[in-house]
C-alpha cells in the first residue's frame, strides 16, 4: 500500500497543503509547532480514522473553520483508491471511499494498516493499564475484523452491567437474575477476546526481543507479558465468585477489560529501571514488532510513521535502527525531525529513494 498524494484543507493548523509523495521515504523538517506530526495525524486518521494523540475529530479543525477534509490517493496491488474524512463541525464524520460512505468505522480498519513511533509511547509504560489494552486492541483490530466487533458488544455488554449494578444501589434493590442476563455475552465475546489477545501476545513478545537485541547490542532481555484474570480461572467462575464485590463496588470488577501487558527488561518491570534510552529502545521495538506481524498476518505492509523518534537515541542506536530499515523491507515511511542536516545524514545511509519537506 502507497500513499501516492495528500491533500488537507483546515486540519490543525494546515490551511491548506498538498503533497506527493516518494513510494519509500519522506521526510518533515522544520522547527517545533509548524505542524509536523500533524501531517502524520493526518496520516494515521487514513488508516484508523482517528487521531494518535487521542484528540476529538471537532478539535481537530482549525480554528474559526467549520470543517477540515484530508484526502489522499492510495495505490494498491490491483488499482488506486481515493480515501477522503470529512468532519464538519456540526455533523458526524464521513469516510468515503472512491465516493462511497463505510457504513461503520470498522469497515474501514485494516484497509491501510499503519504503526506510529512517536514521543508519546511512553505513555504506554507510565501510563495504567487502560493506555496498554488500548493498543493492544488497536494492533490487533487492524488484523482482524471480526475481533473490532467482539470488542465493542462486549464492552456495550459491560456498561449495560454497570448501569444495573449502580441502578439497583441507587434503588436499594436486588434482582440476580437480571444481571445474570449479561453473563452469557459478556462469557462469549470476553473469551474470545482473551485467546486472540493471549495468541496474539506470544506472536509478538519474540519478535519484540529480536529487535531490541539489534537496537541495544544484546546488553538487556525485554519482555511482553500478557495478564488477565481468565489465565487463572474461566469467565464463568469469575462473574460468579465476584458477584458480591460487582454488588458493594457497582461495576464488573473482574474481566477482559482489566487486562493489562507487562513490559519487562531482565524480568524487572522496564519503567522502574530502563534509562529513557532503554525505554525508547524498547518502545521502537514493540513497535516495529507491531508492524512486522502486521505484515505477516494481513499480507499487508503498513506504513511506518517516525514522529521525532531521533531525539533521545545515541548514535549506535540510530544505526542499529537504520540497519533496520534497511534489513527489514519496511515499505512506505514517513519521518518527522527538526534538524535538517541529521534527517539528511539519516536519509543517505538508508539505500532507498527519498524526499525531503520543508514544513
Amino acid at each position: 500500500m502507497i500513499i501516492k498524494k495528500l491533500s488537507l484543507y483546515n486540519f490543525k493548523n494546515h490551511s491548506e497543503k498538498k503533497f506527493e509523495f516518494s513510494p519509500q521515504i519522506n521526510c518533515f523538517v522544520g522547527n517545533n509547532g509548524v505542524g509536523k506530526t500533524n501531517i502524520l495525524d493526518a496520516l494515521h486518521y487514513l488508516s484508523v480514522g482517528k487521531s494518535f494523540l487521542g484528540n476529538t475529530d471537532f478539535n481537530n479543525i482549525k480554528k474559526e473553520e467549520d470543517f477540515f477534509t484530508i484526502d489522499a490517493e492510495i495505490q494498491n496491488e490491483e488499482s488506486e483508491d481515493i480515501i477522503r474524512i470529512t468532519q464538519p463541525k456540526e455533523a458526524k464524520k464521513v469516510i468515503k471511499k472512491n465516493d462511497k460512505s463505510y457504513d461503520r468505522l470498522a469497515d474501514h480498519i485494516g484497509y491501510l494498516p499503519s504503526v506510529m513511533i512517536s514521543p508519546y509511547d511512553s505513555n504506554l509504560i507510565s501510563d495504567s493499564g487502560e493506555s496498554r489494552r488500548k493498543f493492544l486492541d488497536a494492533m490487533i483490530s487492524q488484523t482482524d475484523s471480526e475481533y473490532l466487533f467482539d470488542l465493542i458488544q462486549y464492552q456495550k455488554t459491560i456498561q449495560q452491567r454497570n448501569a444495573l449494578l449502580k441502578y439497583f444501589a441507587k434503588n436499594r434493590t436486588w434482582d440476580k437474575d437480571s444481571l445474570e442476563i449479561y453473563d452469557d455475552p459478556i462469557t462469549r465475546f470476553g473469551t474470545k477476546i482473551f485467546n486472540k489477545r493471549k495468541e496474539f501476545v506470544e506472536q509478538l513478545n519474540p519478535i519484540v526481543q529480536n529487535f531490541y537485541q539489534i537496537i541495544s547490542g544484546g546488553k538487556e532481555t525485554v519482555s511482553v507479558i500478557y495478564e488477565s484474570h481468565l489465565l487463572e480461572d474461566s469467565f464463568e467462575n469469575l462473574l460468579k465468585e465476584s458477584l458480591e464485590r460487582d454488588r458493594m463496588l457497582t461495576y464488573t470488577s473482574k474481566g477482559i477489560h482489566k487486562d493489562d501487558l507487562l513490559f519487562e527488561m531482565d524480568h524487572i518491570l522496564i519503567k522502574k529501571i530502563g534509562s529513557q534510552g532503554q525505554q525508547k529502545s524498547f518502545l521502537i521495538s514493540l513497535k516495529l514488532a507491531q508492524m512486522s506481524l502486521v505484515k505477516e498476518l494481513t499480507k499487508k505492509t503498513p506504513i511506518l510513521l517516525l514522529d521525532d523518534i531521533f531525539d533521545k537515541l545515541d548514535d549506535t542506536r540510530v544505526a542499529q535502527l537504520i540497519e533496520l530499515v534497511n534489513r527489514e523491507s519496511f515499505g512506505q515511511i514517513f519521518i518527522t525531525d527538526t534538524h535538517r542536516e541529521r534527517t539528511e545524514i539519516v536519509v543517505k545511509k538508508i539505500n532507498e529513494e527519498s524526499i525531503i519537506f520543508e514544513v
